[in-house]
């Protein structure tokens, strides 16, 4: 499943140019010095994809503690029909219980930081962009915290995070050197086929937690595997 972060993020990153566009066009790079300005947009992606990483290190430790207790079956079923039901939710309906609005405090410091940031012009001005960046609440950024929460493992759900923003650097890097490049229908159409993908994807969680014994989309538990072993001996 970690395959589907990359694409979640390359399909996001289209998303993500009109959320954190602004941020990406304002970052004060160096116009004159064409390797000093790629140096600093690599360092303001890594501060990003570093950020996400230490998200989904949070998550992959709390999927990986169910998964101790068996409830990864059950886990990976249920973080596929919430990503349905998010996707499918209207708008009104998710806005009202949006389950960001306890932590407005701690975004606001974020926006804060971001913006003392921004008049500096530091080495570390470029990295600590990117990590606060990061932080910012995402429609897609929760689909793949849901997606990395579903990993049996610490390490796999930070390293499903990190593949999700690796996903959007191209994009996100585009629009630092074009600008807004992208017309309103083809932003539309691309908007209209992100929530598909992301059903798509919650049914294949879906189908990984019911484990049907299909290779690489839905496998047997472990432990029925290793209880058929046995009984073959």
């Amino acid at each position: 499943m970690l395959w589907s972060a990359v694409i979640l993020g390359v399909l996001g990153s289209f998303h993500c140019v009109g959320m954190c566009g602004p941020i990406a066009f304002m970052l004060p790079v160096d116009r004159e010095n064409s390797a000093k300005k790629v140096f600093q947009i690599f360092t303001y992606h890594f501060g990003r994809i570093l950020a996400y990483s230490i998200i989904g290190l949070f998550f992959g430790l709390v999927g990986k503690s169910l998964y101790i207790f068996g409830l990864q079956q059950q886990l990976s079923i249920g973080i596929g029909v919430l990503m349905i039901v998010v996707v499918l939710m209207p708008t009104k309906i998710f806005n009202k219980y949006n389950f960001s609005k306890p932590i407005y405090k701690l975004i606001s410091r974020v926006k804060r930081a971001l913006g003392q940031a921004f008049k500096k012009k530091t080495a570390d001005t470029f990295l600590t962009i990117g990590f606060l960046n990061g932080f910012l609440p995402c429609g897609l950024v929760y689909m793949a915290v849901f997606a990395s929460l579903a990993m049996e493992s610490t390490l796999k759900g930070s390293l499903y995070m990190a593949l999700f923003g690796m996903g959007t650097i191209p994009l996100m890097t585009s629009a630092i050197y074009l600008g807004k490049f992208l017309n309103t229908k083809v932003k539309q159409r691309i908007q209209k086929a992100i929530p598909i993908f992301v059903v798509v994807i919650g049914v294949l969680f879906i189908l990984r937690g019911m484990g049907l014994g299909i290779p690489y989309i839905s496998p047997a538990p472990v432990v029925d595997m290793v209880q058929g072993n046995i009984e073959c001996d």
